[in-house]
């Protein structure tokens, strides 16, 4: 018998790390060729990874929620025969350690240590070290090669720990220590999207100084002009007031070309857009995904509410593609019935605005001198302070209102 490392694959272009998200296989299971290991994710995608070789499990290289760089260890199989050559083995500790793949790695005080002797001599490694160093942003002269004088995965790896482990507790304020409480139940590992969601919240409030802004419209015209469409839908899905409101917002946006734009924070550039490639926030089982209705202002009410309910759905089955998980202008989030009297959304980074209508309500309202039944319901807007003013919120906002509260323009 032999033993047979799966090392976790080079799986994107420019990827230098990637996080377990699942596990499939445990240690002593006896697996297949081809049979399904483990689901990685990267900033683009969530991948399968499969076994190359037949074999028992004799080690795993991380835990769920762990990041692996490319290169090191996933999977150490026990196969029939003499299995493979390989390096010095990498110890799990150094493979699952967090890699920054930000020139946080070269910064700070220098590391003491010896000179490599490979400093001023021809560097050996292979395509796949060398591509990995360069998205580390290493410089491979730096790292001290293996005993066969090539400088492999595990030396780069024991160099990324190396570098990590340097104390820069005088740059960073000392983190009190989480209270350990009694009476708890369960402790979650926060992972895989719950991690990415998590993330992306925590940039968007760092980066973006929010506000936001709250109207209330009149939409009992608009509920009855919705009751007529759907009694004459035929198959067409039925109508809800999210392809309504699209549409709303799509006549809008027109006169208020910095709402729907995208701002890249390292350039200083804003980018507006046209098209508008709407992103609707969609609750699933795993967290909160946005879906991207592409190119909104030329569909239909139908055709709106066709991709608006296949793109959901597809979210939530796990079957939405990378490229409709991405690219949006502006987004709109929505809790439908338990939408609350106001809501004050989270900017969906690098977008410069987010939209969230509330739930409907029906309550007395003054029309004229007489008070009548009317069905009312809130929108919230927040937007990026830095690109969009609190006078083009709220104008863009009374926009929105009129085509409501007037619906009969949304059928142009």
């Amino acid at each position: 018998m032999g033993r047979y490392t799966f090392r976790l694959p080079d799986i994107g272009e420019g990827i230098a790390e990637a996080e377990v998200v699942a596990w499939h296989v445990a240690v002593g299971d006896t697996i297949g060729e081809d049979q399904r290991l483990a689901d990685v994710m990267t900033d683009k995608a969530t991948v399968e990874l499969e076994s190359p070789v037949a074999g028992r499990v004799l080690e795993l290289g991380g835990a769920a929620g762990d990041r692996l760089a490319i290169g090191s260890p996933l999977v150490v199989l026990e196969v029939e025969g003499e299995g493979e050559a390989e390096p010095a083995p990498v110890p799990v500790k150094e493979a699952v350690r967090p890699i920054p793949a930000q020139p946080e790695l070269v910064e700070g005080p220098p590391v003491p240590a010896p000179v490599p002797a490979n400093v001023g001599s021809k560097v050996l490694a292979s395509p796949a070290v060398r591509a990995r160093a360069a998205a580390l942003q290493i410089d491979l002269g730096l790292v001290p090669p293996g005993g066969n004088g090539r400088i492999g995965h595990g030396d780069l790896d024991a160099f990324v720990g190396r570098r990590l482990s340097v104390d820069k507790s005088a740059d960073k304020p000392v983190q009190k220590p989480v209270e350990i409480l009694s009476g708890a139940s369960e402790t979650i590992k926060v992972i895989g999207l719950r991690r990415k969601i998590a993330e992306a919240m925590t940039a968007s409030k760092r980066h973006i100084p929010h506000f936001s802004y709250v109207e209330e419209c009149d939409v009992t015209a608009l509920e009855v002009l919705r009751a007529a469409l759907n009694e004459q839908r035929g198959n067409r899905p039925k109508l809800t007031v999210l392809p309504l409101l699209i549409r709303a917002i799509c006549l809008a946006l027109p006169e208020f070309p910095m709402i729907n734009a995208r701002y890249d924070d390292a350039a200083g550039e804003v980018t507006r857009y046209g098209s508008v490639h709407l992103g609707v926030a969609t609750q699933t089982d795993a967290g909160l995904v946005v879906p991207v209705v592409r190119d909104a202002q030329l569909l239909t009410l139908w055709q709106l509410a066709a991709e608006v309910a296949r793109l959901s759905g597809a979210a939530r089955d796990g079957s939405a593609k990378p490229g409709e998980l991405s690219g949006s202008t502006i987004s709109l989030t929505s809790l439908g019935p338990l939408g609350g009297i106001a809501t004050t959304p989270v900017v969906n980074r690098p977008e410069v605005a987010i939209i969230g209508p509330n739930k409907i309500i029906e309550r007395p309202m003054f029309v004229g001198d007489a008070i009548e039944r009317r069905k009312l319901m809130n929108i919230s807007i927040s937007c990026d302070h830095r690109v969009v003013d609190g006078w083009d919120a709220a104008n863009f906002v009374q926009a929105v209102k009129q085509l409501l509260e007037k619906p009969l323009g949304l059928l142009t």
